[in-house]
């Protein structure tokens, strides 16, 4: 046998290892990204919901009560806005989710807002279908609360997984995600003022 074919079979073998081992690389971080793309579709699946409940509960309380136009209209306009607010899953930026998170606190803000006017209200209190959204809408903030938190950890899996080292030298493509963060001021307590005008 000649001397030349055992390291040109080693030196085969090597690449071989070394192509498979990129390869396996490669797919972990292509699935760790479509991890974070399921994880943010559950996070708009929740706010879809949430927004879908609002339109329901703003005519429940429009046939019920003779309610205030006012804070009707600044739960409906802020509904509108929150839905017209899109991130792309595949390069999701800080600004991005900055730009979700302000638009869905607005609706959380207006939405809390009506939630406190329908206290001078005891007809609508009594009413069952506001009754179940409301219980609805409580059900899914905490299944949007779930879903941020579980983007966040797929993020964070999917991050570890594409800053270490070795696997950064192969996947220079694949950019750092951000974190879902609570908007600004969400560390405050919600003022609630029962003086209805």
């Amino acid at each position: 046998m000649k001397k030349w074919i055992i390291p040109v079979i080693i030196l085969v073998v090597v690449i071989a290892i070394g192509f498979f081992w990129a390869m396996g690389i490669k797919n972990g971080a292509l699935e760790k990204n479509q991890g974070v793309k399921e994880s943010w579709g559950n996070v708009q699946t929740s706010y879809e919901r949430r927004n879908a409940l609002i339109g329901n509960l703003v005519k429940t309380v429009e046939g019920a009560a003779n309610f205030e136009k006012g804070t009707l209209t600044a739960v409906t306009e802020a509904r509108a806005k929150a839905t017209s607010v899109r991130v792309d899953p595949t390069n999701i930026t800080p600004e991005q989710l900055a730009q979700f998170n302000q638009a869905q606190s607005g609706v959380s803000s207006a939405l809390s807002r009506l939630l406190v006017s329908v206290e001078a209200y005891p007809q609508l209190q009594s009413n069952q279908n506001f009754l179940k959204l409301q219980d609805e809408l409580a059900s899914t903030e905490n299944e949007i609360r779930t879903a941020r938190t579980r983007f966040n950890e797929t993020v964070k899996g999917y991050n570890n997984y594409i800053l270490r080292f070795p696997n950064s030298m192969f996947l220079s493509g694949y950019q750092e995600k951000p974190y879902f963060e609570a908007s600004e001021g969400a560390d405050k307590p919600v003022d609630v003022n029962f003086n209805i005008k």
